[in-house]
């Protein structure tokens, strides 16, 4: 019973991990490439922009309740769930307790360690990878 918990939980981390890539890096890339395939000219109507200004953050917006959505299954399936209602820190107040309130979950560590990952990877193509723009 607590091997095939594991694997669930497993398989629940590595969709959180797929969908932050697909939040990070899926989505802008996607609905650029969607618009620009719906476009025949160099001069793009007003439309085309609008679908890229409200298609973005509302898929992101999508992913994330999907993402919350896998979190909160994690957690049951491993045990974890939390009973009562946690205080965000930012509705906390400056000189009240430090160490109650948010707890560090599944879905905190993946998305931390994607923006890493995707920060390292863009600082490794920027300083070797992209070259000079500058004319030599």
């Amino acid at each position: 019973m607590m091997v095939g918990r594991r694997l669930i939980g497993i398989f629940l981390i590595a969709l959180m991990a797929l969908g932050s890539i697909l939040l990070w890096l899926g989505i802008p890339v996607g609905v650029l490439y969607a618009a620009s395939r719906l476009v025949d000219s160099s001069q793009p109507s007003m439309g085309v922009y609008v679908l890229i200004l409200i298609g973005i953050p509302l898929l992101m917006v999508i992913v994330g309740k999907v993402l919350s959505r896998l979190n909160r299954t994690y957690a049951d399936v491993m045990g974890t769930a939390q009973t009562d209602r946690v205080t965000l820190p930012w509705h906390r107040s400056m000189r009240g307790e430090r160490d109650a309130g948010h707890r560090t979950t599944v879905l905190d560590v993946v998305m931390v360690t994607s923006v890493g990952l995707a920060l390292l990877a863009f600082g490794t193509w920027f300083f070797l990878f992209a070259g000079s723009s500058l004319p030599t």
